[in-house]
């Protein structure tokens, strides 16, 4: 991430309580695809949930990048 994105990214965590909101958000899915991530081996049910987190995950990180680049 450049300098304006970082500055940008920085003025919105101030200005803005919803992005601030998805970046926590996104952060949680992180932590919690992580914890899938350790396990050796994953049951069908987590396996299901651990797609759902990521298309939730990456669902944020879209709407992110678009409050970043004003869409």
């Amino acid at each position: 991430m450049g300098q304006s994105q970082d500055a940008k990214k920085a003025a919105l965590l101030e200005a803005s309580p919803e992005f601030k909101n998805l970046v926590h958000e996104h952060r949680v899915l992180d932590d919690k695809l992580k914890e899938y991530d350790r396990k050796v081996y994953l049951t069908p049910d987590e396996e299901m949930e651990r797609k759902r987190l990521q298309k939730l995950k990456l669902a944020k990180k879209d709407q992110i990048a678009r409050m970043l680049t004003g869409q």
